[in-house]
């Protein structure tokens, strides 16, 4: 009798965590989705759902680096293989583009998929660019809308350097993401 209570109330606990992770998400709680999803991982791991809202959530709120592990995870069903691959892109754009910036790698020869994510549209502007000199910074207009416009460039720090894309809409930024 204790196991089958002792059960029950585990089940709960779980359900009431998926169920706060979709609440948090639905209120635009990215970051606090992905650290609920981040330590409780080990519970869901089996739950495609779960790893796709988890992931999700960290790619809004830029933490792109976790994003390996449900990659890796993703690969029962239809749907999750597209998730796996659209993070996957994601993941290695942002190595790419940290790549090219800190070490003036030339991505011009790339030819690689896209997504509609922010990263994506300026990995996509950048990996254009010929081979040239390092630059400060980095103005890209978007391609189907002449309005956002978008500036990358390496924020250094002794220790680790960080890109940084500002995303502007009529001049005004409008979202500051920042990768390492």
């Amino acid at each position: 009798m204790k196991i089958l209570l002792m059960t029950f109330i585990a089940l709960n606990l779980f359900a009431d965590i998926k169920q706060d992770m979709f609440n948090l998400y639905q209120n635009e709680k990215y970051e606090k989705v992905c650290n609920l999803g981040f330590h409780n991982f080990s519970r869901y791991r089996q739950n495609e759902e779960y790893i796709s809202l988890y992931a999700f959530a960290c790619l809004k709120s830029d933490y792109i680096d976790r994003l390996s592990v449900p990659i890796a995870a993703l690969k029962f069903s239809k749907e999750a293989r597209a998730n796996s691959a659209y993070f996957s892109i994601i993941l290695m754009q942002k190595k790419l583009l940290y790549h090219a910036l800190v070490d003036n790698y030339d991505l011009s020869s790339f030819k690689l998929p896209t997504t509609d994510y922010t990263l994506s549209k300026v990995f996509d502007l950048y990996a254009k660019l010929e081979k040239h000199e390092p630059r400060a910074f980095y103005l890209f207009e978007n391609e189907n809308d002449k309005k956002t416009t978008y500036k990358l460039y390496l924020e250094k720090n002794n220790r680790l350097s960080k890109v940084i894309i500002e995303k502007y809409y009529n001049s005004v930024m409008i979202k500051r993401h920042a990768y390492w």
